[in-house]
């Protein structure tokens, strides 16, 4: 298990990294085609996705059609808001932002599966949307596209987990992750071409860091996935916090204000929390993972949600 745990870890410091690779292109491309173009790059890991006994095709069969054009449609928006975030804002303010997503899993699980939720994790999402309103401070300070990128990333990427909850293990890995990559390959490409420029050389490598680490890291989670449960493996995700942190302040030369500080330790603690809560009650989710999308790509065996 030790081992699986050490793979998550190197799976965030891929995803934090090619976060860092958005960053340095440094708004010279539009998010429309830095989405498009790393998913293309992302195809690198269908692959390794592929089980012994599945089929080429079996990228785009899927048990529930409606819902899989409905994951290439949150994969879209959570690949460009997370693209947005990166791009205008600092990466600690982004990846706080999108770590709400635990607090949008749980209001959409109420609205579209019926669960039934405990005041813990009521508790929970309020710590994590007071958290939200200290680091955006609205009247006080100036919001962004990235702000509003960051919302949108970590609403698609909700949406993910809430559709692999309805999927369950009657989908395969190797569909899930292709349509996580059809929805920016196909809608961002799409909305980029208004707007497209042909990258030059260093914007490339940039390109092709972004998708490929991506890409990495859904691998090395997989590979985590096959050696510890996913419950061991889930929290591990803070620590592209960390890397965020360190990014910030010795690349990118980003300024953390005490509010930010404190709106970002209560939104880690809300999604934390409801992290426990899960596993208290037994219940094992796809994890909740922070990449190209900001949506999970391993689907785990789900039992039946009861009332914390």
């Amino acid at each position: 298990m030790v081992y699986g745990i050490l793979l998550a870890f190197a799976s965030y410091a891929a995803y934090a990294v090619s976060d860092a690779c958005v960053k340095f292109i440094d708004g010279s491309l539009s998010p429309y085609q830095i989405a498009s173009l790393g998913a293309v790059f992302g195809l690198c890991g269908v692959p390794f996705m592929k089980g012994a006994n599945d089929k080429w095709l079996d990228m785009f069969r899927t048990s529930n059609r409606p819902i899989w054009l409905l994951r290439i449609v949150s994969s879209a928006m959570g690949t460009i808001g997370s693209v947005a975030a990166f791009t205008y804002l600092s990466m600690a303010e982004a990846f706080a932002l999108i770590f709400l997503l635990p607090a949008f899993v749980t209001i959409l699980s109420v609205l579209f599966l019926g669960e039934k939720v405990g005041w813990r994790r009521w508790s929970a999402v309020i710590i994590g949307f007071i958290g939200v309103l200290i680091i955006l401070r609205p009247g006080f300070r100036e919001l962004s596209l990235g702000h509003l990128g960051a919302l949108v990333a970590g609403m698609g990427g909700a949406i993910g987990i809430i559709i692999y909850r309805v999927m369950g293990t009657r989908e395969k890995r190797i569909s899930l992750y292709t349509s996580g990559l059809l929805g920016p390959i196909v809608i961002a490409g799409f909305l980029a071409v208004p707007n497209y420029q042909a990258p030059d050389t260093v914007q490339w490598i940039y390109l092709a860091g972004y998708g490929l680490l991506a890409a990495l890291g859904n691998v090395l989670l997989m590979f985590a996935a096959f050696r510890a449960p996913a419950s061991a493996i889930a929290s591990p995700q803070y620590s592209q916090m960390i890397w965020a942190l360190l990014f910030g302040y010795f690349v990118f030369h980003d300024r953390v204000d005490m509010p930010m500080v404190l709106g970002t330790v209560l939104i880690i603690i809300s999604g934390f929390f409801t992290f426990v809560r899960e596993r208290q009650r037994g219940v094992s989710e796809p994890l909740a993972v922070v990449p190209a999308d900001g949506a999970p790509v391993l689907n785990t065996e789900l039992t039946d949600i009861q009332k914390n």
